[in-house]
C-alpha cells in the first residue's frame, strides 16, 4: 500500500514538471507578449517598462523597467518603501504624457500586489508630496511679487495647480473598502517619510503637470477601439498597469497545426526555477527559433544559445559561468537550474534605449567623483581612475598602468552573511586612499545592482557629507548613525542609479558597519 501511494505521488509529479515545462513557459511568455504588443499600440506614444523581474519576460520593446515588490502591496500588510522610490517612473510618465507598467502574476489572479496596491499607494504619495511642496513654495511666496512663481520644464506657471492636484487614493475594486480605509490612515505618515528621506520632489514637481493616477488593463479587460481616449484628455498623468497573463482558474491545453502545450500564467515569474540560463534578451533574440522548435527541442535549442553566449565571454576575459543542470530523481527527462542564470540582462540590453554606452553601463552618483556599474564593462570604461571590483570570480586580467585596482569577491548575503561585512574595511580604506587625492572611483559587482549599491553607500556614508562633498569621514565622526540616516543616502543613490535593488541582508551589513565602531577602527 505504501509503495502504491508513492508511485501515485511520483507519477502526479513527474506530469506537474512536464505541465511546467521550459516550453510551455517560454510558449505562454510569448502568446502573452500578443497582447502587450496590442495594448501599447493604443498609447503608442507612452514608454512601455517592465516591472522587474517578471515583467521583463513579456516584450522585446521596453523603454525602461522600474522595480515595484508585490511584497509592499501584500494584503494587510501594505508599505512605502523609500528605497524603492522609483522617481524615474514619475519623471518619464511627465515628460510623455504617461506610461506603460508591464507585470503578471501566477494563476488566481488578475493583477499582482504590486499592481494593487503598491503602485497606487506610490503614486497617492507622491501626489501628497508634490502638493505640500507647492503649498509650502505658495506660502513663501504669498508676501512677494508674482515674479517668484514655479515653471515646469516646459515653461508653464504650476503655482496655481496646487488648488486642484489630486491627493486621494485610487484603488482597484477589488480591494475591500476595509483595507482601504487602513491604507489611508498611513497615506500622512509615508508622506512625510517621502520628505524626510532627501529625496528631490522638486524635480517632480517641474516635470509632472498633471497629477498621477493608475489605471488597470488585463485581458479580460473590454476596449473598444474606437473610443481609445487620448492621454491629453485626461486630467491626470496615466500610469497604466498591464497584468500580461489571463487570470483563468482551469487549466488550460493549448493546441496548434503541429503541438499541444499547456499555458502558464505568470510563467516569466521565479525565473531561476525553469529558464536553464536563458535570459529575456536571448528569448527575444531567438523567439521564432525556440518557439517553432516544439516541446522535444526546446531544451536542447536553449542548451546551445546559452552555451554559445558562455564560450562568447570566456573568450573576452568575462564572467562565463557554466549553468549546471541535474537530472531529477523522479524522472530522467526532468531538469531544473541550480544556479542564478548568468545571462540576466538589465536595462542597457534594451534595444528601444536612447542613450550612450558609457550611460547604460554605469551610473555616476552626482559630483561625487563615484560611479557605480557591472563589473564586466569596468576595462571600458574611460575617465575612471580606480576600480572597486566586488565581483565573486571575474578579476580584470589587463589593466592601464594608471588606473588602481582592488578585487574583492564579496558573495551575496544568501550564500554568506558576513561576506559584505568583512570585506567592508579593505572598500573603505581603498576608496579613502583614492578620492583623497582627488581621483574618480568606480565601483561595480556582477549586476550592479546590489552589492556595488551598498558598498556605495557605506563609503558615501562614512567619507562625504549631506551635500555630497568628500570630507574625509569629519561629519560621519560627529555624528550617529541611525538606519533613517542610511536610508537618505541610499534614496540619493538611487537618484543616480535607478536600477539599484539592494537586498535587505547586504543593508545590514552595511549599518553593522557603519554603526559598530568598525570606520573608525580602519580609519
Amino acid at each position: 500500500m505504501e509503495e502504491e501511494r508513492l508511485s501515485i505521488y511520483r507519477v502526479s509529479r513527474s506530469i506537474k514538471r512536464k505541465e511546467n515545462s521550459l516550453y510551455n513557459a517560454l510558449r505562454s511568455i510569448y502568446e502573452d507578449s500578443i497582447f502587450i504588443g496590442e495594448i501599447s499600440q493604443l498609447w503608442p506614444q507612452l514608454p512601455l517598462l517592465a516591472n522587474l523581474r517578471c515583467g521583463f519576460w513579456y516584450s522585446p520593446n521596453f523603454h525602461s523597467t522600474c522595480y515595484f515588490k508585490s511584497t509592499d502591496g501584500h494584503t494587510n500588510n501594505c508599505s512605502f518603501n523609500t528605497s524603492r522610490l522609483n522617481f524615474h517612473v514619475a519623471l518619464l510618465a511627465g515628460q510623455k504624457g504617461g506610461c506603460v507598467i508591464v507585470d503578471s502574476t501566477r494563476r488566481g489572479k488578475r493583477f499582482p500586489d504590486s499592481m494593487s496596491r503598491t503602485i497606487p499607494i506610490w503614486t497617492c504619495v507622491l501626489n501628497r508630496a508634490i502638493f505640500n511642496y507647492l503649498n509650502r513654495i505658495g506660502e513663501r511666496n504669498s508676501g512677494f511679487d508674482s515674479d517668484s512663481n514655479i515653471y515646469n520644464r516646459n515653461g508653464e506657471n504650476t503655482s496655481h495647480i496646487s488648488h486642484d492636484w489630486d491627493c486621494s487614493l485610487h484603488l482597484p475594486l477589488w480591494v475591500s473598502k476595509t483595507e482601504k480605509a487602513v491604507i489611508e490612515d498611513r497615506l500622512e505618515e509615508w508622506t512625510k517619510e517621502l520628505e524626510a528621506s532627501g529625496a528631490d520632489i522638486a524635480s517632480l514637481v517641474f516635470s509632472l503637470k498633471k497629477p498621477l493616477r493608475p489605471l488597470w488593463i488585463s485581458q479580460k479587460t473590454v476596449i473598444w477601439l474606437n473610443e481609445v481616449p487620448d492621454c491629453d484628455s485626461w486630467d491626470f498623468t496615466p500610469i497604466i498597469l498591464v497584468s500580461a497573463s489571463s487570470s483563468t482558474g482551469t487549466l488550460q491545453i493549448r493546441t496548434t497545426s503541429e503541438f499541444s502545450w499547456k499555458y502558464i500564467p505568470g510563467a516569466g515569474d521565479d525565473e531561476e526555477s525553469w529558464a536553464r540560463g536563458l535570459s529575456p534578451k536571448f528569448f527575444w533574440n531567438h523567439a521564432y527559433e525556440l518557439i517553432n522548435s516544439g516541446p522535444d527541442l526546446c531544451n536542447q535549442k536553449v542548451a546551445t544559445i546559452v552555451e554559445k553566449d558562455r564560450v562568447y565571454r570566456a573568450h573576452r576575459g568575462q564572467n562565463a559561468p557554466q549553468v549546471t543542470v541535474k537530472l531529477s530523481k523522479l524522472a530522467s527527462t526532468d531538469h531544473h537550474s541550480e544556479q542564478e542564470p548568468p545571462l540576466y540582462s538589465d536595462i542597457s540590453n534594451i534595444s528601444n534605449m536612447n542613450s550612450t554606452q558609457e550611460d547604460c553601463i554605469i551610473s555616476w552618483l552626482g559630483s561625487t567623483n563615484i560611479a557605480v556599474g557591472k563589473a564586466e564593462f569596468g576595462t571600458n570604461v574611460p575617465k575612471v581612475d580606480c576600480i572597486l571590483n566586488c565581483h565573486l570570480e571575474l578579476a580584470f586580467a589587463c589593466l592601464p598602468n594608471a588606473i588602481a585596482h582592488l578585487h574583492l569577491p564579496i558573495v551575496s548575503s544568501k550564500l554568506d552573511r558576513f561576506s559584505l561585512l568583512n570585506n567592508l574595511p579593505s572598500a573603505f580604506n581603498f576608496a579613502k586612499l583614492n578620492l583623497s587625492k582627488g581621483k574618480s572611483l568606480l565601483v561595480c559587482c556582477h549586476d550592479g545592482e546590489d552589492i556595488s549599491i551598498c558598498v556605495c553607500l557605506a563609503i558615501l556614508t562614512s567619507l562625504f557629507n549631506d551635500e555630497g562633498a568628500f570630507d574625509d569621514g569629519k561629519s560621519f565622526n560627529e555624528t550617529c548613525i541611525t538606519k533613517w540616516e542610511m536610508r537618505r543616502r541610499l534614496v540619493f543613490i538611487c537618484k543616480y542609479a535607478v536600477n539599484a535593488r539592494p537586498s535587505r541582508g547586504n543593508l545590514k551589513q552595511v549599518f553593522s558597519f557603519l554603526s559598530g565602531g568598525r570606520v573608525s577602527s580602519v580609519s
